[in-house]
């Protein structure tokens, strides 16, 4: 695993923030590593959530999040989704391990910065990077050789399709791309870093599974506790042309009626950043998430079908629906495999600590940084020992 890698973080929450008016941004929550060094599976929820309705102030949007009245996004949020990811270190401590190796080249305590004449020396920077998070680190990185040391023993390969299909699961968690790689920002980490987190995800995943039993009671029994979760309400795809005044949509309006394209016009008029380089478009959405004046005409309208002038406190909207979606009520049979996934999910998550606590308790570690943690491997060590001999002795 090279430096990067160790910069990413477990969120065990991205909320999502109402902004007003315009747009809508989540906020990561980062949560600490586990005492035991063990990488935090975390779980990401989309089925059942449901959309916050936007404010009615308006404020810019901000690039590529959407704007007014586009429908909020989903959360990223803990619960029992069908994905984990399992992260291993705090951020700025990298510089441990950089430090740790070392890279610098001349002296055995170099300088690293100088303020007004004054030296900082290495040890200095060392010394305050460990006091911040060095033992989370350093633990990790005995997490990580301990799953290795445990893959090599079962003869766990991780193949390229191995990481392949458990990434695609993480992108299964989201919306939309957007929406992923939204998240991923968020997070300090690109696709790449992602990607090379899967390693020791995948290893977890394959030395525990078989450990998780799930029966189709399970499955039944799951199903009818979130049955709502997993129906699909109806949805509209709108696009919408939005402008300040009554005046200036009459314009636009009669010009559409005239045979003008859509799409064009609304990148031409509409003041909605987050929708008109798309030609208005706004995606499909459900009820409960535009303002109630821009909701009601849109649900109103047949695929193809436009609206007139439709009011709501951002403005003037021209609407027009280019799509429908019908409500479907999910079945069993069509949701048995995914909640399977989900709840083997559940079971290697619920495990990995305990799993991880047990392989440190009879492994022989030594911890430059941690003298408990030295204290606890001896008396492990010792405890075997006499385990060992009592057994001899009988």
């Amino acid at each position: 695993m090279t430096d990067k890698e160790r910069e990413s973080l477990n969120n065990e929450e991205l909320n999502n923030t109402e902004t007003t008016g315009e747009s809508s941004e989540r906020t990561s929550k980062p949560a600490a590593p586990s005492e035991s060094g063990a990488p935090v599976l975390s779980e990401m929820k989309r089925d059942g959530e449901t959309p916050a309705k936007p404010n009615k102030e308006k404020t810019p949007a901000p690039k590529a999040s959407a704007a007014a009245p586009g429908p909020a996004p989903k959360a990223w949020s803990g619960g029992t989704g069908k994905v984990w990811m399992a992260v291993s270190l705090v951020l700025a401590v990298i510089l441990v391990i950089v430090l740790i190796k070392p890279p610098f080249n001349s002296g055995s305590n170099p300088t690293v910065a100088t303020v007004n004449g004054t030296d900082i020396k290495k040890d200095k920077l060392y010394d305050a990077l460990v006091d911040a998070g060095g033992k989370q680190t350093l633990d990790s990185l005995i997490t990580e050789e301990l799953v290795n040391q445990e893959a090599s023993k079962k003869g766990i390969k991780v193949t390229d399709a191995d990481v392949t299909k458990e990434m695609d699961d993480i992108k299964k968690g989201f919306s939309s791309e957007e929406e992923f790689q939204m998240a991923l920002q968020q997070s300090g980490m690109s696709v790449e870093d992602l990607k090379k987190q899967m390693n020791m995800q995948v290893q977890i995943r394959k030395l525990l599974e078989p450990e998780v039993k799930v029966t189709d009671d399970d499955i039944k029994k799951y199903f009818d506790e979130n049955k709502a979760s997993f129906n699909t309400p109806e949805e509209v795809k709108a696009s919408h042309i939005l402008v300040k005044t009554k005046d200036e949509a009459e314009g636009i309006l009669k010009q559409l009626k005239g045979g003008a394209d859509f799409a064009t016009l609304a990148k031409e008029k509409s003041i909605d950043p987050g929708s008109k380089d798309n030609g208005g478009d706004l995606g499909f959405f459900a009820k409960g998430v535009m303002e109630a004046p821009f909701e009601e005409a849109a649900f109103k309208l047949q695929k193809g079908e436009m609206s007139g002038i439709v009011q709501s406190s951002n403005g003037y909207h021209i609407i027009k629906v280019t799509d429908r979606k019908a409500a479907h009520t999910a079945t069993l049979d069509e949701k048995k495999a995914d909640i399977k996934e989900t709840l083997i999910t559940q079971g290697i998550s619920s495990k990995a600590s305990t799993w991880i606590a047990d392989l440190k308790s009879k492994a022989k570690i030594t911890n430059s940084l941690d003298d408990s943690a030295n204290a606890a491997t001896d008396t492990a060590a010792g405890a075997g020992a006499a385990d060992t001999a009592a057994n001899t002795t009988k």
